[in-house]
């Protein structure tokens, strides 16, 4: 099913509860990080500082400590003149990534698969099902959210900070263009991988779960650079 592209802002992430009680500057980081990760500030758009004040509803302080942050992080980069940009992602960029994630992947969805409890499986199934809900309803960045959150939750799930922590970066860095490809052609005619992976990860088969996940990233990621290679394409 095809999903159409949707106004970038029309629909916000929610802070988490665990945010509840953080300083200023990290609200207003993890809010201006969802909305590159989930594509609302396109690749190549060029925003002021004193926009994205407006945009977060926050002082000079906290959005200028979140964009050195994000900066440090890939994310962004700096224009000169105040501004700052999502870096448009190269399509020689992506055999990296891939070469990157298809061992992190891997190798966090191998190590869930040994740590998972039922009530984490019954966590990951909730995620998915609203994001096969958000499909149904041509819900963009829902899809994208509750794409991003199931694997977060397996990162989670591995107890493997460090891999976690790398594999998170690297969402940065595509985060924006797989929202660029979802809008484009949808998930018309995709295998649903995270459906594999799930059925490996209640049978205990690690081996196939990594397999599943290493299948599910290759999937989004070759579309990512199809769209990036294909002429009058980019943006």
């Amino acid at each position: 099913m095809s999903i159409p592209a949707q106004k970038p802002g029309t629909e916000r992430a929610t802070p988490p509860a665990s945010a509840a009680g953080l300083p200023a500057h990290e609200l207003i980081y993890r809010q201006l990080r969802d909305q590159i990760l989930f594509g609302e500030i396109a690749p190549g758009e060029a925003v002021t500082i004193q926009g994205l004040c407006l945009r977060l509803g926050a002082g000079m302080t906290p959005v200028r400590e979140a964009i050195r942050r994000l900066i440090a992080e890939g994310a962004l980069q700096f224009q000169g003149n105040r501004r700052v940009t999502v870096p448009q992602l190269q399509p020689s960029h992506v055999g990296e990534i891939i070469f990157a994630r298809q061992w992190l992947e891997s190798h966090l969805a191998l190590r869930a698969t040994q740590n998972a409890q039922a009530g984490d499986l019954a966590e990951l199934a909730l995620i998915d099902q609203r994001l096969d809900q958000a499909i149904a309803r041509g819900e963009l960045h829902a899809y994208l959210r509750h794409n991003y959150l199931f694997h977060a939750k397996i990162y989670a799930l591995a107890d493997a900070p460090v891999l976690a922590n790398m594999a998170e970066g690297l969402w940065l860095r595509f985060g924006p263009s797989l929202r660029v490809m979802i809008g484009r052609i949808g998930t018309q005619n995709q295998p649903d991988k995270h459906k594999d992976l799930l059925a490996c990860m209640r049978t205990g088969d690690a081996e196939g779960a990594a397999r599943a996940m290493r299948e599910d990233m290759l999937q989004g990621m070759e579309q990512i650079r199809h769209i990036l290679e294909s002429p009058g394409q980019r943006g």
